[in-house]
């Protein structure tokens, strides 16, 4: 009575304290009370309690249903009767609501069910027990009738702690009941106020796919009070529920698919198209119209094969679909452009065809579905283009709205990109190239002339320039002639930037392209003038022009240089930012790219000015000066040379100016070694150059590798680590260099096991966890002969065994690849030479890598990790076979038998020996998922596994992990 008090006085004040703190410790303690195993009894007798308030009995129930759902192996096993009695009598006692209570507790007697075997139910299992009790209390028959719609839902509610096994059976028991679900439901019919309840009901058990014979199905009293209360305004929704799944249902290929369903997919079809003069009903209420549109795109997309052929009878549902289409909400046209965009990969694809036999056949019938559809794709592109134009209130909308119209745009081009795959690009551009000057489309500059309808044509013009031919040589020349044309308005502009940039390919290819490119530069250069937004579309367009016109834009090179340096230094009223400024750095670096290399080098020079300017003129200023100066200030500079040293393809010019600016590069990493930020850029800077020039490097590589070796014992910085796999990659496999790379390794490790002793320090370093481990791997790939012999090789295993259940993801997936490749290395052609090392080192450790590994399938490590473990036990079994099939047993056999059955972990050993066996990995993979499900059920089996497995208890102490 007691512990009742406190939770009322806690929900009290939870829901009613004026004080934030309080209310957040009430919330606090009340969660704590539910995982209680008092929080069964209390719920329950709070819940028969008639002086509970509506809070208390909406929490209790909450709490017994999760109770239910979660922690029902608390219980002894003679407590099902009891709770079964106590949960049925709640049902009886609030069959007039609360409706959020009745909800949890038909919820927690569901949950019940999947827990507990049928025999236990009585005769026939929950359903007929249901069935009785429904027939003893006619009253509490809308209580009932909730529980029998959650019952099939909650089969597939991985909510509920039941093991696999368990669960499957479940699934065949409400299939073998479903019968007795429909009797039930159809004896409901009679009573006319629970018609809507009954078909919800309905729907739900549809849902589990049971095969039912569609002849059967078709005359069922169910399905025709769901067609006919299709003109029901009241029932209409649970009516489409319904339709909705039978539509699935004939359509699911394990079902037989719609051959086999054509008595139930004739009496479907004729009803829904009945329903097509209502989506333009303006009396309608909205949700109807959507809820009948929801039924027609089911329909497209559940037919699709049969639609596909082109027949006069499919041709009658596409039209209603193009009717959908054409809606003036766009969420209910949207609707059908998953139809679409499947119907364009039916109509596309060879697969579709393959039944054809000959390749003449397959030509003769895809050309004759092309061109069935051809007017049905034409009037979708006039039907989606023009949902894309800004709203005269564009200005004021809301952060979310603007987020809504920007989803609009990306859906309408994917839209007519599957068009343009039907109809061809040319054709697409056509029809919309029209619309771009139709009258007011693109006509006048003054401030009144109508740029929405052109900047909406446009976007739809760059949205398929993927799929317009370089040599289209009709509509492309007149849209370039246009283009300098248009009103400079923000929003058009950007997208006539967007646009040149799109369509770059075609202008290198044309022969006309040439004439205009300076026309459209200079459009360019007007985007970088009028606004951030249209500045950064005109950076990115002038990206692709010079990556795509590189070479007939290096006789231009001064006036691009011009550009260039105007918005490196922000001249003027140019509004290119730092980020899109890199665009341009690209644009210059591609360009130069295509020049010989004397010339090349000169004009490297000029484009990495602007950013060595800056950097000497902080650096000249002396070490203080560099030293409080901002991260900001000197990344902007060093980003750009990151990119020329990625970009320009010239890599003796690149390593001369990487040997030139080495002392200021040594000058920021001297002082500024302590700055992740720009540390992180300048490594990157470092990365690119090492990428491009590769052993044309020469010197400076030896003085780079010097500096990061003797400040990461400083700092700690694992960008340094970053920097060292790359030069692993390129310099790994050169024996001239084996010496010094040696000597780098063993440093580099050596000082990072210092740093990561125990699970809390990978935790609390992750960056410098996956870095170390990534340049462990690369060492495997490329220079195991200095790697495999060094003496960190053991403690580095160490190491990882430590950190594996570190749950930052990309830390703990590098020391997974790492281990993986330590067990695959046999499978290399040049592998075999290293086993042996490798055997010294992982076979003493065998029995603890794998126990690490079964916890971390079992609960250490999160469920959506499981791909990368499952890979790494499949590495060390391949690895060591029987030996590993002998760690793995003893392991497993940690688990105890509350956790996971004898059963449960015999069929995962088996599973692991048909990999030794067989090479089964299937088998393997839905075994652990299995072992895994049942480990992870609810939070106590989770703690009790872990308990036993002990994974974090690894820790790094004088070298040796304990």
């Amino acid at each position: 009575m007691e512990l009742q008090n406190t939770v009322k006085e806690a929900l009290n004040a939870l829901y009613h304290h004026p004080d934030d703190a309080v209310r957040m410790q009430a919330d606090r303690w009340l969660q704590e009370f539910q995982r209680t195993i008092d929080a069964w009894q209390v719920s329950d007798n709070l819940l028969h309690d008639a002086s509970s308030n509506q809070e208390t009995l909406i929490f209790c129930s909450q709490t017994l249903r999760s109770k239910v759902q979660r922690d029902f192996e608390e219980l002894p096993s003679e407590a099902f009767r009891p709770l079964r009695d106590s949960l049925n009598s709640l049902l009886t006692a609030f069959h007039k609501g609360p409706p959020k209570v009745r909800t949890q507790i038909s919820l927690a007697v569901a949950a019940l069910a999947v827990h507990v075997p049928a025999k236990d139910w009585g005769d026939g299992g929950i359903v007929n027990w249901l069935r009785d009790e429904m027939n003893s209390h006619p009253e509490c028959i809308p209580s009932f009738l909730e529980l029998l719609r959650v019952l099939p839902e909650e089969a597939f509610n991985y909510k509920i702690a039941a093991r696999p096994d368990r669960r499957r059976q479940f699934e065949k028991e409400l299939a073998s009941l479903m019968e007795v679900a429909l009797d039930i439901l159809r004896a409901c019919l009679n009573i006319s106020e629970l018609t809507e309840q009954v078909l919800e009901a309905f729907a739900s058990w549809l849902r589990l796919r049971h095969r039912i014979p569609s002849s059967t199905l078709a005359s069922h009293p169910l399905v025709l009070t769901a067609l006919s209360s299709l003109s029901s305004d009241v029932l209409l929704e649970a009516s489409v529920n319904v339709i909705s799944e039978l539509i699935h249902y004939t359509a699911a290929r394990n079902s037989g698919g719609v051959v086999a369903h054509m008595p139930l997919i004739q009496v479907i079809v004729p009803q829904v198209m009945s329903l097509k003069s209502q989506l333009r009903d303006s009396s309608k209420d909205e949700e109807d119209v959507k809820a009948i549109a929801r039924l027609f795109a089911d329909m497209g997309d559940s037919y699709l094969e049969l639609i596909a052929n082109g027949s006069d009878e499919s041709m009658v549902i596409v039209h209603a679909l193009l009717e959908v289409a054409s809606h003036p909400e766009y969420d209910i046209a949207s609707m059908t452009f998953n139809f679409w965009h499947n119907l364009q990969i039916y109509l596309i694809e060879r697969d579709s065809y393959v039944s054809f036999g000959i390749e003449a056949s397959i030509e003769a019938e895809r050309s004759r579905r092309l061109l069935v559809f051809r007017s049905s794709y034409e009037s979708l592109v006039s039907l989606v283009s023009f949902r894309v134009q800004y709203p005269q209130d564009y200005a004021d909308l809301s952060r979310e709205d603007l987020k809504d119209f920007k989803k609009t745009r990306y859906d309408v081009a994917d839209v007519l990109i599957d068009a343009a795959l039907v109809l061809g690009g040319e054709a697409t551009l056509k029809i919309l190239y029209m619309k771009l000057v139709e009258p007011g489309g693109s006509s006048g500059n003054g401030e009144h002339s109508n740029w929405r309808s052109a900047e909406a044509a446009l976007y739809c013009i760059r949205a398929i320039s993927d799929y317009v031919s370089v040599t289209e040589a009709e509509v492309m020349p007149q849209v370039m002639y246009l283009l300098p044309k248009l009103p400079h308005q923000p929003q058009l502009l950007t997208t006539v930037c967007l646009t040149i940039g799109a369509y770059s390919k075609w202008l290198d290819a044309a022969p006309t392209g040439l004439s205009f490119l300076p026309s459209l530069i200079d459009i360019l250069v007007s985007g970088m003038n009028v606004s951030e937004d249209t500045a950064a579309a005109a950076a990115l367009a002038f990206r692709h022009i010079c990556n795509d016109c590189g070479k007939k834009l290096c006789g231009s090179l001064d006036g691009l240089f011009h550009i260039y340096q105007r918005a490196m230094i922000g001249e003027g009223t140019f509004k290119v930012s730092a980020e899109d400024s890199l665009h341009l750095v690209e644009a210059l670096s591609v360009v130069i790219t295509e020049l010989p290399s004397d010339h090349a080098k000169k004009a490297l020079e000029v484009l990495c000015l602007p950013a060595v300017t800056p950097l000497q003129e902080v650096i000249n200023q002396g070490p203080l000066v560099l030293g409080q100066t901002t991260a900001r200030e000197l990344t902007v500079h060093i980003d750009r040379l990151a990119n020329i040293f990625r970009y320009v393809n010239h890599p003796e010019a690149v390593a001369d100016a990487v040997q030139r600016l080495w002392p200021i590069f040594k000058a920021i990493f001297d002082i500024r070694a302590w700055d992740m930020r720009t540390m992180e850029s300048l490594c990157r800077a470092c990365k690119n150059a090492v990428r491009t020039s590769k052993r044309f490097m020469g010197l400076t590589i030896g003085a780079m590798l010097e500096e990061i070796q003797a400040l990461y014992k400083q700092h700690h910085q694992s960008c340094f680590l970053y920097l060292s796999s790359e030069v692993i990659k390129i310099f790994g496999s050169d024996p001239s260099c084996a010496d010094y790379l040696k000597i780098l390794i063993e440093s580099l490790f050596s000082h990072t096991i210092c740093l990561l002793k125990t699970i809390q320090d990978f935790t609390s370093r992750p960056d410098i966890a996956d870095d170390c481990f990534l340049l462990a791997s690369r060492c495997i790939r490329y220079c195991p002969d200095l790697f495999f012999p060094l003496p960190v090789f053991p403690p580095l295993v160490d190491c990882a065994m430590i950190g594996i259940t570190v749950q930052h993801r990309e830390a703990s997936n590098s020391i997974f690849t790492f281990l993986s490749d330590i067990f695959d290395i046999s499978n290399s052609s040049q592998g075999e030479k290293y086993t042996s090392i490798r055997d010294n080192v992982i076979i003493p450790r065998g029995p603890t890598i794998t126990r690490i590994l079964v916890a971390s399938l079992t609960g250490a490590l999160p469920s959506s990790r499981l791909e990368t473990v499952i890979y790494a036990l499949l590495a060390l079994t391949r690895a060591y076979r029987s030996r590993a099939l002998e760690w793995a047993q003893d392991s497993v056999l940690l688990i105890p038998s509350t956790a996971a059955t004898e059963a449960e972990r015999s069929r995962f050993l088996r599973a692991l020996s048909e990999v030794v066996s067989r090479g089964d990995v299937n088998a393997l993979t839905i075994s652990i998922e299995e072992l895994s499900e049942v480990c992870r059920r609810n939070r106590t089996v989770q703690e009790i596994v872990q308990g036993a497995l002990r994974p974090l208890e690894l820790n790094l102490v004088n070298g040796v992990v304990v």
